[in-house]
């Protein structure tokens, strides 16, 4: 391998830390080459002024890399093993952040995407696989990272990217008539996590750029539909949802955070197709409304997809900061399909916030000082996790 492939590597795999999907390319003799897909369409559209996202329709599993040039500013996507199809014309297509894409075919059967922009982006890219409606695909989305002046007409997504304040929704877990997990002590998991979130919301408030809402402030049930709609129609940045585990082992202890499941995503996006007259702005400002059910499932899809890899990333830095302030019972994010967390434009996760059948923890979660460590040690996720998403 040449010294310019290795550069290409080490530069690939410094860039990885930013969400970016890398493959590295290797230069495969005739026993190992590998069959050449087409890239047959290259589909292009803007749900927001400072948003734009491209997906590559592939006739196989692609590996790929990509890296970002400036003077010009350029995206560059390798296609490793492919060939693009003659009917594709994509030298005129332009957004607010584009300015044109074009290809050419380079060595290996390497296919070469450069993306003309109009200005600096933040990348990043996911691959998805056939679904029964869609075949493979590469999907790039584009963030632009300096915007210009508001635009006149903003649908929702726009609004919450425009306006000056980060809208928290803190959802207390259980209530009313469900008192959830009860540890030995008679400790109520309503309670704690009523607790928790009414201490975390000042906390949130006294900062300036963000706001606290709270799904339900006091002992009362809310359906797990009806907490994420009144995230909605707050039009909240992240949805946090406060819970207490429990086990039949009582030496079982420590947080942990989970993340959509993409199997939980399947499922409610058939919910909303089916209900896709209600749901509007649901994908970054494209209505529902008038596509037809497999073309709703595809944006539904690409939407989804993209909300739980930042799911993840939030929970990620939550994690890390209950961390310092509590014993982890997971290293990573979990996953998994709550039914309240699957809101399709909404980063969201739910924190277990320790173990109600740990006499120890119980007698923690009980404590208003530990309360208050926990509701900031959230916060202090949140804000590193919106600090980098912007950088």
């Amino acid at each position: 391998m040449g010294p310019l492939s290795i550069a290409r590597r080490v530069f690939l795999k410094r860039i990885s830390r930013y969400g970016v999907s890398l493959a590295l390319f290797t230069g495969a003799g005739p026993a190992l080459a590998k069959p050449i897909r087409t890239l047959t369409s290259i589909r292009i559209s803007q749900s927001a002024e400072d948003h734009t996202r491209v997906v590559f329709d592939l006739t196989g599993d692609i590996e790929h890399g990509l890296f970002t040039l400036t003077n010009p500013p350029r995206v560059v996507i390798d296609l490793n093993d492919t060939r693009k199809s003659e009917a594709i014309d994509i030298s005129t297509r332009s957004t607010n952040l584009i300015r044109g894409i074009r290809s050419a075919s380079k060595d290996s059967g390497r296919l070469r995407v450069v993306i003309d922009l109009q200005g600096k982006v933040r990348p990043r890219s996911f691959v998805l696989k056939p679904d029964g409606k869609s075949g493979h695909r590469l999907v790039v989305d584009l963030h632009a990272t300096n915007l210009g002046p508001t635009p006149i007409k903003t649908s929702q997504q726009e609004r919450k990217q425009h306006k000056k304040q980060f809208v928290i929704a803190l959802d207390p877990g259980h209530g009313g008539r469900d008192p959830g997990a009860i540890g030995k002590k008679g400790t109520r998991e309503k309670d704690v996590a009523l607790s928790v979130a009414k201490k975390m919301k000042p906390i949130i408030n006294r900062t300036p750029g963000y706001r606290a809402i709270l799904t339900r402030d006091a002992d009362r049930y809310v359906t797990l539909r009806n907490r994420v709609k009144k995230a909605r129609e707050a039009e909240a940045d992240i949805f946090i949802s406060l819970h207490a585990d429990s086990f039949h082992k009582a030496n079982v202890k420590g947080a942990s955070v989970y993340a959509l499941s993409l199997r939980g995503a399947s499922s409610e996006a058939a919910r909303w197709i089916a209900q896709k007259e209600n749901a509007s702005d649901l994908i970054g400002g494209i209505s529902l409304d008038d596509k037809d059910d497999l073309i709703a499932s595809v944006l539904l899809d690409l939407s989804q997809t993209a909300t739980i890899q930042d799911s993840l990333e939030l929970g990620s830095d939550v994690l890390s900061h209950i961390g310092k302030v509590s014993k982890l019972n997971n290293q990573k994010v979990q996953q998994a399909g709550f039914a309240v967390l699957k809101a399709p434009d909404m980063p969201s996760i739910l924190i277990e916030t320790a173990f109600l059948s740990n006499p120890s923890e119980e007698k923690k979660l009980r404590n208003p000082k530990h309360q208050h460590k926990l509701a900031k040690a959230v916060f202090s996720g949140i804000k590193n996790h919106l600090k980098n998403r912007q950088a």
